[in-house]
């Protein structure tokens, strides 16, 4: 039987629900996680584009960093993604409060980063 704990080992797995956990909670919980997987997916194409079609935006360093920071704020999204996803079906399985998200945090500030010097260089070429 699960016990509902993700390092247990049991047959259920990790995407298992404990045994008072909702399967649709477990499920909604995959569908944010893979959510954040796109979401740095995006960013991941998006720096590439902005490296590669956009030439006349603005000089190589400049473009270059914009670039850059967006697929390093991908990076970061994604590397937090799982963990983040671990943690909040742990809390389910044992049924304590779920974890602070910070990865929203995180990625509303890159954006406003990022879109603030895309405004730069939008005005200024």
């Amino acid at each position: 039987m699960y016990d509902g704990d993700p390092d247990s080992g049991d047959a259920g797995g990790e995407h298992a629900g404990g045994a008072g956990t909702d399967y649709r909670f477990t499920l909604a919980n995959e569908r944010t996680f893979l959510a954040w997987l796109r979401t740095a997916l995006g960013l991941v194409a998006g720096g590439v584009a902005i490296q590669q079609l956009v030439p006349g935006l603005a000089s190589d360093g400049p473009r270059t960093l914009l670039a850059a920071l967006c697929v390093g704020l991908a990076l970061v999204i994604a590397a937090a993604a799982y963990p983040r996803w671990r943690a909040v079906q742990r809390a389910m399985a044992r049924g304590d409060p779920l974890p602070r998200n910070v990865l929203l945090a995180t990625l509303g500030g890159g954006i406003v980063v990022l879109t603030a010097l895309a405004l730069v260089l939008v005005v200024v070429a």
